[in-house]
């Protein structure tokens, strides 16, 4: 299978089994995983190849949040430098810009393996020049990507499927941070019966005063406009929530089943907040690359993204307690401008 029809997925794969297994494994080695916050499905592949020092059987065999987690660490300098050489053409180059990037700065500023997981960290988070970077790992051969076999998720009644140490590692996590989170969700809850959030203040209210309104959302200005929720979506969230307007990191649901990796069922990604509430966050996607449903995110740099980025129309339902890291919050302008 060339890169120009293999699966992103797949692409990142065959993309680890490329680079050099001892500069592989001095990377790995340089993990602190003990104690780390990682999710299960990443720490304990890295876990595992730390003590079984296979990485093939890693390119072909671990879940593929931990492959794209390890070939970012080799992507992530080496891109700095290429988007820094592409220079105005950074966010959508052409084919011709980017071969001459790579040209100028292939040799003394990178090497190939660097090359190919730049190239296949683009191709596997659908960077606009995602078709560009195909097109060079099928035509370069010293680029060229090997053939692995993909051993996760394979089973049929002639070949039951054996269950990996690691895999039944991860999902023996997952059960127990999904128990702490719903004894945590009714901790919290008999908590808030007990005890009102609002309190009235002590200080009886100047007769000259106004009073305060009570509808305006903390961090919500007057000049914002309201989402329009399904009766559905408004009977569960909260647009007024302190989280509505927040851009953030979190486990983004798919909108449909991945056929290579079935059980991968959500992907950490940046969305942004429309409404929230006990029953978790509604949020919309943001994503690298365009599609007739998504339009351009404009405050991504402002926040701290990688490159341009697309904000997706469609709304999902993030489940509560699940983890959520903030990245900044949109004015009234930019709140505006997506509704």
């Amino acid at each position: 299978m060339t890169p120009l029809t293999a699966s992103p997925h797949d692409v990142m794969r065959r993309a680890i089994a490329k680079l050099d297994a001892s500069a592989v494994m001095r990377v790995v080695d340089a993990l602190q995983l003990q104690g780390a916050k990682l999710s299960a499905v990443v720490a304990v592949p890295l876990r595992s190849l730390q003590k079984k020092r296979d990485v093939i059987a890693f390119a072909g065999g671990a879940p593929i949040d931990a492959v794209a987690g390890l070939l970012e660490l080799f992507a992530t300098e080496p891109l700095e430098k290429v988007i820094e050489a592409l220079g105005e053409h950074s966010e959508t180059p052409s084919y011709e810009q980017l071969t001459a990037a790579l040209a100028s700065l292939r040799g003394e500023t990178l090497s190939d393996d660097e090359i190919v997981a730049v190239l296949a960290f683009a191709v596997g988070n659908d960077f606009p020049a995602a078709a560009h970077c195909r097109r060079i790992l099928g035509e370069d051969d010293a680029l060229a990507l090997p053939e692995i076999e993909v051993t996760i998720g394979r089973a049929s009644l002639l070949s039951p499927k054996v269950v990996d140490e690691a895999v039944r590692e991860q999902r023996r996590q997952r059960r127990e941070e999904e128990k702490a989170r719903r004894l945590s969700r009714a901790a919290k809850a008999r908590v808030d019966r007990g005890h009102p959030r609002v309190k009235a203040s002590k200080k009886p209210p100047s007769s000259s005063a106004s009073p305060a309104p009570t509808s305006e959302p903390r961090g919500h200005e007057s000049g914002r406009r309201s989402a329009m929720l399904t009766p559905a979506e408004a009977s569960l969230y909260d647009q007024n929530h302190p989280l509505a307007g927040w851009v953030v990191t979190t486990f983004v649901p798919f909108d449909a089943v991945d056929p290579a990796l079935p059980e991968q069922r959500s992907k950490v990604r940046p969305a942004l907040v429309v409404a929230a509430s006990e029953a978790g966050l509604l949020v919309r996607g943001i994503y690298s690359s365009p599609l007739p449903t998504r339009s351009i995110f404009s405050p991504w740099r402002r926040l701290g993204l990688d490159h341009l980025s697309y904000v997706d129309v469609t709304r999902s339902a993030v489940e509560p307690g699940a983890e959520v890291n903030k990245l900044g919050f949109l004015n009234d302008e930019e709140w505006n401008a997506l509704l």
